[in-house]
């Protein structure tokens, strides 16, 4: 069963940018910036019928490209630090499109999403972490210069079972551009497409 989830990829000279921030953190496993990227909604394992659905209803999405900025260093877990992320601004066109992809997939059948959606890339996931020793990593770490991107496209990645951090797979890719540019069959649909 695939496990999957849905993403907008980040471009390798952002990724550059970001991977320059790694290291100096004690128990933190660096994620490779090949698989950096945004999560918009995690599908979860499912089975290839399922999947399949996924992919043909994200396919439906039309949206136009989304600017994103990259805005500030910070970490999830409060008391118990899990991961250091760089959080994405939520403006209206992101947190739409990941509504919409939230309504499509509940209405075939994959459970409700159980988190508040807040756009982020994870550097680092952290495994044994003290509180210290992240706020000193985020200190030195200084001013978070605004990093910004134009997504044009959302894919649908598969990632192997119980490995958090990639190696991710593009199983399908959907654009993302003006409305009235969409033929029918735009969307490149690699595994799950019929």
């Amino acid at each position: 069963m695939p496990r999957l989830f849905t993403a907008l990829e980040i471009p390798p000279l952002v990724a550059g940018s970001l991977a320059a921030l790694r290291g100096g953190l004690p128990g933190a496993r660096w994620i490779d910036a090949e698989n950096y990227h945004i999560t918009l909604r995690f599908i979860g394992d499912v089975d290839d019928a399922l999947a399949h659905d996924a992919a043909m209803t994200l396919a439906a999405i039309r949206r136009s490209p989304i600017a994103i900025t990259l805005e500030e260093l910070s970490s999830f877990g409060g008391d118990k630090p899990r991961a250091v992320v760089v959080k994405a601004r939520a403006d209206r066109t992101l947190t739409e499109l990941q509504a919409e992809q939230e309504r499509l997939l509940r209405r075939i059948g994959v459970p409700p999403e159980p988190r508040k959606f807040a756009p982020h890339v994870t550097l680092a996931r952290l495994r044994g972490a003290s509180c210290a020793s992240v706020a000193t990593y985020l200190g030195t770490r200084g001013y978070f210069p605004p990093l910004r991107f134009e997504a044009a496209r959302f894919v649908l990645f598969s990632s192997r079972d119980s490995v958090g951090g990639g190696p991710y797979l593009v199983e399908a890719a959907f654009p993302l551009q003006d409305r009235r540019a969409f033929p029918a069959g735009a969307n490149e649909l690699r595994a799950y497409g019929r």
